[in-house]
């Protein structure tokens, strides 16, 4: 079995509170006299949308979805698994997808398909981290917190095998070598 130990950090506690202000500025500002609906992707992205709508000052509901691709694995495996839908019909809502991470971009395009047959009046999709230099699918959020390099990601939400979601921070596992 592979051991990893942590990189350094990455994305300060700071600097992640001052992103997410901004986020939800612009944000707020998009959607001006509207309302929402922000739909939180589980586990991931609890922490973030946690702190994001709280910077929304427009008209906000929340749901949650749960989705997998990953497993126990660093890696994807690009099968999507749906393992909690929504509680809300989205038909003529404005949708904020909101995520923690794409890389690959195979598990938001097929959740973005999949909502999009719910006709809601608009979908776009806000991520703190974006990894393009992995997309494998046409993918493109509308709200990005931070660009980052081809790492494995853990801290604020993300995890590894269901650990380090509790850290404050953005850092990233590396393989240990022996």
């Amino acid at each position: 079995m592979k051991k990893y130990v942590f990189g350094e950090v990455m994305i300060g506690k700071e600097e992640l509170r001052n992103r997410v202000i901004e986020l939800g500025a612009q944000i707020s500002k998009d959607y001006k006299g509207k309302s929402i609906l922000a739909i939180c992707v589980l586990k991931g992205a609890v922490l973030f949308m946690s702190d994001l709508i709280r910077e929304i000052n427009v008209e906000t509901k929340i749901d949650f979805m749960a989705v997998t691709s990953y497993g126990a694995s660093t890696k994807s495996t690009g099968v999507v698994r749906i393992l909690k839908d929504l509680d809300s019909n989205i038909e003529g809502e404005n949708v904020l997808i909101v995520e923690d991470i794409i890389d690959s971009g195979l598990t938001l395009k097929y959740l973005k398909d999949y909502l999009m047959a719910r006709n809601p009046k608009s979908l776009k999709i806000c991520t703190l981290l974006d990894k393009p230099g992995r997309r494998e699918a046409d993918v493109q959020p509308d709200y990005i917190g931070f660009t980052i390099e081809n790492k494995y990601i853990v801290g604020y939400g993300l995890d590894y095998n269901q650990m380090y979601r509790n850290l404050p921070y953005i850092s990233y596992l590396e393989e240990e070598n022996e």
